[in-house]
């Protein structure tokens, strides 16, 4: 019949996917606050793909590896966060192109 358990290679199949959204959202688009959500997505994969290999494995390091980084992960989005407000207040947008006058 039909054998509906979930194994290692569905998690790094979302994995994968999580990462290729996350990159396309980086690439493709211009507005901070999108990339930024993507880089998050992208590090949530990684977090996904540490987990079902610490479960495949039968470890839990990197349950705790994982707990570590989800609290930088929220430090980082905090301090991101808030120089995207400063920065829109400066300049009244969130797009990246025009963050390019601040280089010079």
């Amino acid at each position: 019949m039909f054998d509906a358990s979930v194994g290692l290679n569905h998690y790094l199949l979302l994995s994968v996917l999580l990462f290729v959204i996350g990159v396309a959202g980086v690439i493709f688009r211009r507005n901070a606050i999108i990339m930024f959500m993507s880089i998050e997505l992208m590090l949530t994969s990684v977090n996904l793909t540490i987990l079902a290999y610490s479960r495949y494995l039968g470890d839990h390091t990197g349950h705790v590896l994982v707990l570590f980084v989800f609290a930088v992960a929220a430090a980082e989005a905090a301090v991101g966060l808030a120089i995207l407000v400063e920065l829109f207040r400066k300049r009244d947008t969130v797009d990246v192109d025009r963050f390019r006058q601040l280089m010079e």
